[in-house]
């Protein structure tokens, strides 16, 4: 595949996780998009329903991995970093999905940031923002 043509399907991937952060409010169930815009410090905690929740913010990671691997692929063309990125993604969704339903199930009480930024890891491709230029580095250092 042509230089070029890769990168312009590197930009339109891009612009799709730009597009599922636009759209997420419409798409997905997530009352905590409004309880953390708010003034959180000062309101209560929104009725939640976990299970809906959960399941809504596993497409939405789902989503944002696919896509992640897609650019991680036209990128570097290596299988084995297409293999290592699936696992890492896997194993970061079962650790960071068992940790924020014990914040939940806590209600908070242990504080506002952490599960805010729990909450930040699952539904925001941030890993994409650490993979690529870990294996840009991997991939100079092999040269």
């Amino acid at each position: 595949m042509n230089r070029l043509i890769r990168y312009i399907f590197v930009g339109i991937l891009f612009v799709l996780l730009f597009l599922v952060r636009g759209f997420a409010t419409t798409l997905f169930y997530d009352p905590l998009i409004i309880y953390f815009q708010d003034d959180y410090l000062h309101t209560t905690l929104p009725e939640i329903n976990t299970w809906h929740l959960i399941v809504s913010m596993f497409f939405r990671y789902v989503i944002n991995t696919l896509i992640s691997i897609g650019i991680i692929y036209l990128l570097f063309k290596r299988k084995e970093y297409v293999k290592f990125a699936v696992f890492f993604y896997m194993l970061a969704f079962m650790i960071l999905i068992l940790f924020f339903v014990f914040l939940i199930r806590d209600t908070f009480e242990s504080g506002y940031l952490l599960p805010f930024y729990v909450r930040r890891f699952i539904i925001h491709p941030l890993f994409l923002l650490l993979l690529i230029p870990t294996f840009y580095f991997q991939q100079l250092n092999k040269k």
